[in-house]
């Protein structure tokens, strides 16, 4: 299973816009691998909202992503993809608001290729210690294909 630590979006020498852009893809990767623990270290100290549900911190998106999603052999069997992305960081390079939208492909053994689910990530980003950090994922849901591989059905 692919951790947290493989994918650590560094500043170096890139534009904020593009450390923020490798943080979303971070998101995605994660969320592809099957990797709670990842999705939740993203928000350690924000917050991510699905269809209305707030989860706080680490645990709570940690428990929530890994409650919520099937996996099949260790993984979702899923790509995210994201479209139509738009950064906007602040004058003083500390904070950044993002929009995408995102579609989610799955495909498994017995599950042919296709997209199950879209929707849209608002996005907000802060600078902390010289990393950026998400504050804020809200996760809008709007485009729904068969989810029945994906997803435990709300309770």
């Amino acid at each position: 299973m692919t951790t947290h630590q493989d994918f650590q979006p560094g500043e170096g020498s890139i534009s904020a816009e593009r450390a923020v852009e490798n943080l979303m893809a971070q998101y995605s990767y994660f969320a592809d691998a099957g990797d709670f623990a990842g999705l939740g270290e993203l928000f350690a100290d924000g917050e991510y909202t699905f269809q209305g549900q707030v989860f706080r911190g680490r645990d709570e998106v940690t428990k929530f992503t890994g409650g919520t999603l099937f996996l099949h052999d260790g993984r979702p069997g899923t790509k995210h993809v994201l479209s139509n992305t738009t950064i906007e960081v602040d004058a003083a390079g500390e904070t950044a608001r993002a929009r995408a939208y995102y579609t989610v492909f799955q495909s498994l053994p017995d599950f042919p290729l296709q997209a199950v689910g879209g929707g849209e990530y608002r996005d907000t980003f802060q600078r902390v210690a010289g990393q950026w950090r998400f504050t804020r994922r809200e996760v809008t849901a709007d485009m729904f294909g068969d989810m029945s591989r994906l997803m435990e059905p709300p309770r």
